[in-house]
């Protein structure tokens, strides 16, 4: 029996799929495994036995990586359940960037009483017109599950598509249109592109790459648009971008102090993984990657540790063992299962940064005293009895 716990409400076609191995618990203490969406995880106390995190959504900022490497936790994310919902609201964004129907709609409500509303809504509405997005250059940074989308979508709307990702995985090379021009160099979008929108992953390399040098390469009335992170965006060198004529509009999810309320920047309350088909999916998704991993072992779209996918165990037993990406110890476990007649029959080792994950089929079942012997070989972090 496997217990979890959910530290924010997580959509219950996801949890529905939780077998009768699984019980729901009230605190994180008793938990195998945990749901979360946006708490904050860092100054929580994880317990030794937690095994696993699930984040239901992309950004796995508010989880602790590091200290759950080191406890031997995995941390999962759902990389692509919520990107069609995202991609519509970029979509939204452009269209409230080039035609002005925000503010013609505050205009509208501010007219509603006039007899000749219609009349006047025909002088009126060449204040609001905007620009059209059919033969406009749209310049794509990040080509994840986010950005494919938000790339082949523009090519169907008449857009000049550009797509800039050197970290491009196969998967989403072979999703992406042959209508997207592939940049080798995110100048060459700076530089070219009436709208750029930005879908990469929030860490040092990426932190405030738009920012002043970037936006003086930039075409006059350039739109930006940032549905990924809000710290990605240098917004003071944004602003200024405004004030001197450069940026035409600044379109972010993201509101704080610094955007909220300033001329020429649209902002949206964190919506755009918010739409009920968003929620399920996710949450459908991180229910999937618990189950698989607690039951057989398997890791999908971990975080802090690689992948692996070894199927339902056909032998006597199944063990994982998280580790240090260190020399020597694999030597060191194979070892003690030979020296206790244990034949490994099937095994799977990775490593990703510095920690390794390794899963081992073996054909008898390992005892007490061999589980003692692999947990104090000096880098092993954790060892799992799957079966």
């Amino acid at each position: 029996m496997f217990s979890y716990h959910c530290l924010n409400p997580i959509a219950e076609i996801g949890l529905d799929r939780f077998s009768t191995d699984y019980k729901k618990v009230a605190t994180l203490e008793e938990a195998d495994a945990v749901l979360v969406r946006s708490a904050a995880m860092h100054d929580l106390q994880l317990p030794e036995h937690l095994a696993a995190v699930a984040r239901a959504g992309a950004g796995v900022n508010n989880i602790p990586l590091d200290q759950c490497a080191e406890q031997g936790i995995v941390v999962f994310n759902t990389p692509g359940a919520n990107a069609n919902g995202v991609k519509e609201l970029v979509f939204a964004g452009m269209l409230l960037a080039s035609r002005d129907i925000v503010g013609g709609i505050e205009w509208v409500k501010s007219v509603k009483d006039e007899a000749d509303i219609a009349k006047m809504a025909e002088k009126q509405k060449k204040e609001f017109a905007g620009t059209e997005l059919a033969g406009k250059k749209l310049g794509v940074i990040g080509l994840g599950a986010i950005g494919v989308k938000v790339a082949n979508a523009a090519t169907h709307l008449g857009m000049d598509v550009y797509g800039y990702d050197p970290y491009i995985s196969v998967q989403a090379a072979w999703n992406l249109s042959r209508s997207v021009k592939h940049i080798n160099a995110v100048e060459d979008i700076y530089r070219e592109c009436d709208f750029i929108t930005i879908h990469v992953p929030l860490m040092d390399a990426t932190k405030k790459m738009i920012n002043k040098d970037a936006i003086q390469m930039m075409k006059k009335d350039v739109i930006i648009l940032n549905f990924a992170r809000d710290l990605l965006v240098d917004e003071p060198a944004v602003l200024d971008g405004i004030a001197a004529g450069k940026i035409r509009k600044y379109v972010s999810d993201f509101p704080n102090p610094v955007t909220a309320g300033q001329e020429s920047v649209i902002l949206i309350p964190h919506l755009g993984a918010s739409t009920a088909e968003a929620e399920d999916n996710c949450a459908v998704m991180a229910v999937d990657e618990i189950m698989d991993y607690m039951e057989n072992g398997n890791i999908s779209h971990s975080v802090n540790y690689p992948d692996c996918h070894m199927g339902i165990c056909q032998t006597a037993g199944r063990v994982a063992i998280m580790h240090r990406n260190n020399k020597g110890v694999i030597a060191q476990y194979t070892k003690i299962l030979g020296d206790a007649d244990i034949n490994v029959s099937d095994m799977f080792n990775k490593t990703r940064g510095n920690y390794a994950y390794a899963l081992l089929d073996i054909d008898a079942p390992v005892t007490e005293e061999v589980i003692r012997q692999l947990d104090a070989i000096d880098d092993v972090i954790r060892v799992r009895v799957v079966k």
